[in-house]
Parts: structure tokens; sequence; C-alpha cells
């Protein structure tokens, strides 16, 4: 069985919702929903409360948007798996709370560590950003490189990954 799977794609493949759909077939008794989001506006809440509606009142929802390898760790032997939704986002805020390139590895590496842990299955949901335009400025850049190195970190740290394609599953590991 696979211990963790990387869920990839760009802005609404269906990747939430695979994930969402794969963690149930796990029938675990204790589900983990992992979100790193932190709403701040209207829509984005909005966006929020859809996700929640999706999932079944049994997820514990634990709201991580900075300390996600710590959330992990801390929920890896309290549940029977664990959805984490998302990394790109989780970068994100890692980026805009604190610019420095070693506090960004610093966190890229804790995640890592906490991936290697011992533990239920986890279901990691993360976009890939680099297939499009290359951006105007340097921040939406410096975003889109370590969007991707992190990802290609975490694929590699997987058992399981699947891209997402306009809602299909293409496995690519």
């Amino acid at each position: 069985m696979d211990r963790n799977t990387l869920v990839i794609g760009g802005c609404r493949s269906g990747k939430s919702r695979w994930a969402l759909t794969a963690a149930e077939k796990r029938s675990p008794a204790r589900k983990c929903f992992i979100a790193t989001c932190d709403p701040q506006d209207d829509e984005m809440k909005a966006r929020v409360q859809r996700h929640r509606q999706e999932r079944d009142p049994a997820w514990q929802a634990v709201e991580s948007p900075l300390r996600l390898p710590q959330a992990i760790a801390t929920h890896r032997d309290r549940a029977d798996v664990i959805l984490v939704d998302c990394l790109t986002v989780w970068l994100g805020n890692l980026m805009l709370s604190n610019p420095d390139s070693l506090a960004l590895e610093t966190g890229v590496a804790e995640l890592e560590a906490a991936l290697r842990l011992p533990g239920c299955p986890l279901f990691l949901v993360s976009n890939e950003v680099g297939a499009g335009i290359v951006p105007e400025n340097p921040l939406a850049r410096r975003f889109r490189d370590a969007a991707g190195f992190l990802n290609q970190r975490i694929a590699g740290l997987c058992d399981k990954v699947v891209w997402m394609v306009a809602g299909i599953a293409v496995p690519v590991k």
C-alpha cells in the first residue's frame, strides 16, 4: 500500500476531489484534513466553505497555513489517513511571511523530514505552476521556481504521483 501520494495538476484539474476520493477509499476511521489556506477575502472564504461541504463531516480539520511539517508530525500517529491541501498555498504563505531564502529552504527540509516519519498514509495536493508563461515580476518567478523545486523534492519522497488533467488521473509514478 502506498504511504505517500502526491496529486499534482493545474488549477481546476480535479486534484482535490481526486485526492479526497482516494483517501476515503482507504476506509479510514480517523481522517485528518490539513488545510494550508488562510482565507483573506470573500471569494477565498467561499472557496474554503465549498471544500468543507465536499468533505464528510468525519474529517478532522486542522488549519496550518505555516506550520505544515509540525501538523503532519503531530497527526501522523493520530490518524488513519491525512490529506494535505495544498503544498503550493503553504509555499506561498512561507514566502510571504519570510522572504528569506534560508527560511524557505528550512521549511521545505522540515516538510521532507515529516514525510519520512512512519505513520499513516498521506495524500498531498500541489499545483503545477511551471507549464504556463514566464511571470512578469520577480516574486511570481521566484514562486514558480520554488514550487517546481518543491514538487520535485516531494515527488521523490512519494510512492505514488498522480497528475490530474481535465479531471482525469494520469499515473506518473
